[in-house]
């Protein structure tokens, strides 16, 4: 069998930008799963989806001429069914030779469990691939994510965008086809405005090339290095550098085929806007990138990026800048009319906002979060009087026109109106930072302050929505309580406070204006305290440790976040250690043993009850345990209590070997569970090591 390249390409309108590169991927996937369901043999390493935004197209470099043979196996009637006692074949043997296009004598015999039967083989030759391309790509293009195709013309074909040409080569050759309503051919076209004719396409190899030499370049990751190095190239010519989203420079790489850099400017009066404010305009209204200064401040410059390279590129410029102005003027018009209210105005009109109907205003809100901000803060050594002042504004820019129009400015608008009122920068900056982190993978509140703030924000959200019966269930979570919960825990650990989580929690749940059924027996605080831990065990999952791992932690108690991490990377530190498994496993008895036990343990071991030589052994290699653990407990050096906990392994083998716990004698039995809980308590204090044991 040999193998040729294969060119498909689905030419179209234009098709939506943030799903294209999705679509781009799903079509070639289809095609590759097409070739494998059908065992057509292709070289996955040597092919790529292509894309532009008028064009589908799956390049690869091999694909079998033919499918593989197709062999079936069909299992027939057992002997003594197909054969009768003259040993002829009966009507039923004949049927099964006949519906499988083969005489008896072509039959083949196989055995299983119920004894020997009759099986029809056969093999035949594979199919052309040519002839099964069309029925492939029409397959992958029906199993397009496409939630609302369209119709166009008179056609009852239906796609995300009306389909005007389509090729599909192998080798050099056009395969013959149909799919959707377009007949195959080997033209394809080029740029709509620099090369608006079909383009001549004499093999799949020549694809990219053929296409680049039409003005449009296809492969989306080449396309995307020349939109990054002109948009680099433009800004370096200011004296700037650009700021490139990668969001952005994905979408703007979808809405182009062959980009051009274009180099604008605005008022420098526009400047005194909030810079936030004037690229979020820029970046998602107009998918312009911005121009920074030396100093990373935003300058009066930006990159337009066109598709076309124009003749008068001055009319481009005039053009961008023209439909940016207006933005612009509104942004500074919310602004101005916002710094005339101020934020304290703002703050108060919050006594007419709904958070939530069951809890209250935002001002209700507010004050709640600023009751916690300022007994966290006391806890934390940071200022609790601007801990209180923070909370007292941070939700204030909910009022202004700015966070209006642009909702994701929310804090960012506090902070510049906090400072233009006089606050001081800290409380100004920890309006902002108590959005941190803002998405996965942001960074907590830099400053201790904005981790006040940030955490008593979340614990008040977390407290009324659990309170309000707003708990997540399945993928509803209307509050994004999930989120804030990973949030608080996130600031809570890598600020490394030492706090109690259930204190807190306690706090939070007090201040809510309505109370959980649970709110009694201090359930809603075990059932909140358990959602936050569990938010952690995904980003713990991430940083490299098990679940297990995770699990031997949680089974006990800790005093605070941090200190759940110190015990954390201890337990992994000592699941390294040869003796891990075995000790593990023997907690994991000695648990089982205990919990079994009716009545009480003595708290001490005696040591006149000591008769085997295998428990006074485990009863000193403990007790010198304890003594030499109970300094580096105290420090919380779990790291070196668990390195020294893990030199009892041959005493505890030892003791299981050779000693009988449950015998008759009560005292000496109660005396050797006394020291089997005397070993296990002193793992549990650091973290229940059976959970490793798998």
């Amino acid at each position: 069998m040999s193998m040729l390249p294969l060119l498909i390409e689905l030419g179209t309108e234009e098709l939506p930008p943030k799903a294209l590169p999705e679509l781009a991927q799903a079509f070639f996937d289809g095609i590759a799963n097409g070739f494998e369901k059908r065992g057509i043999a292709f070289n996955k390493n040597n092919a790529k989806a292509l894309y532009s935004p008028r064009r589908l197209a799956a390049l690869f470099a091999e694909v079998g001429t033919e499918q593989a043979s197709q062999k079936s196996e069909v299992l027939g009637p057992y002997l003594n069914i197909g054969l009768n006692a003259e040993g002829q074949p009966t009507p039923a043997l004949l049927g099964f030779a006949s519906k499988n296009g083969l005489s008896v004598e072509q039959l083949e015999k196989t055995t299983d469990q119920k004894g020997e039967r009759f099986v029809a083989r056969s093999e035949k030759p594979g199919a052309i691939t040519s002839t099964l391309i069309a029925e492939i790509v029409s397959e992958s293009l029906a199993a397009l994510p496409i939630p609302k195709p369209m119709r166009w013309g008179s056609r009852e074909t239906k796609f995300i965008r009306p389909v005007h040409w389509l090729v599909m080569l192998m080798g050099n050759d056009v395969i013959d086809g149909e799919v959707m309503g377009l007949k195959s051919d080997r033209m394809s076209r080029g740029h709509r405005f620099h090369h608006n004719k079909p383009v001549w396409i004499s093999s799949p190899h020549h694809y990219v090339d053929a296409l680049r030499d039409a003005f449009v370049l296809v492969n989306a990751d080449e396309r995307r290095d020349r939109i990054r190095e002109q948009i680099e190239t433009t800004a370096k010519q200011t004296g700037g550098s650009a700021r490139i989203d990668e969001n952005l420079l994905n979408e703007v790489n979808c809405l182009v085929e062959w980009p051009s850099p274009v180099l604008c400017s605005f008022e420098k009066e526009f400047l005194a806007v909030p810079q936030e404010a004037l690229i979020t305009t820029m970046e998602s209204n107009q998918k312009f990138f911005p121009v920074l200064d030396a100093n990373g401040k935003l300058s009066e410059q930006f990159i337009g990026i066109a598709n076309i390279e124009s003749k008068d590129v001055e009319q481009v410029r005039k053009g961008y800048e023209r439909v940016i102005r207006p933005r612009f003027s509104d942004a500074k018009f919310f602004y101005d009319e916002d710094l005339k209210q101020g934020l304290s105005s703002m703050a108060e009109g919050l006594t007419t906002v709904t958070y939530q109907q069951k809890l209250g205003t935002y001002a209700d809100k507010t004050n709640r979060i600023a009751a916690l901000a300022e007994a966290i803060a006391k806890e934390v050594g940071a200022d609790p009087v601007q801990a209180r002042r923070a909370a007292e504004l941070c939700k204030a820019d909910l009022q202004s026109r700015m966070v209006g129009e642009f909702p994701e400015l929310q804090g960012i608008a506090g902070r510049y109106y906090a400072k233009a009122a006089g606050e001081p920068e800290a409380v100004a900056n920890a309006i902002d930072e108590a959005y941190q982190p803002r998405f996965a993978g942001d960074a907590i509140a830099p400053s201790k302050l904005g981790q006040v703030l940030a955490i008593a924000e979340r614990l008040d959200t977390l407290a009324g929505g659990f309170a309000a019966g707003l708990k997540p269930t399945g993928n509803k979570d209307a509050f994004a309580l999930r989120r804030n919960a990973l949030g608080l825990a996130r600031t809570l650990l890598e600020a490394n406070f030492e706090v109690s989580l259930s204190g807190l929690l306690e706090d939070a749940i007090r201040l809510q204006p309505i109370k959980s059924a649970n709110d009694d027996n201090g359930l809603e605080i075990q059932e909140q305290f358990d959602f936050v831990i569990e938010r952690l065990r995904n980003y713990f999952n991430e940083l490299g440790f098990t679940n297990a791992q995770f699990d031997a932690v949680n089974a006990i108690e800790h005093v605070s976040l941090p200190d759940f991490d110190k015990r954390l990377k201890a337990v992994r530190e000592f699941a390294q250690l040869p003796e891990a498994p075995a000790l593990a496993a023997a907690n994991k008895r000695i648990r089982n043993i205990l919990r079994k036990v009716e009545g009480n343990i003595p708290d001490n071991v005696n040591p006149d009850l000591l008769q085997e030589q295998g428990e006074k052994d485990l009863y000193a290699a403990i007790s010198s345990a304890l003594s030499d653990t109970d300094t580096a407990l105290a420090s919380r050096d779990y790291v070196a209590v668990l390195s020294r906990l893990a030199t009892l392994r041959p005493q505890v083998d030892a003791f299981f070997d050779s000693v009988m716990v449950n015998v008759d004698a009560a005292a000496v039995r109660d005396n050797r569970l006394a020291l089997l809980k005397t070993v296990a308590d002193r793992f549990a204090s650091v973290a229940e090591i059976a959970a490793l044991v798998v």
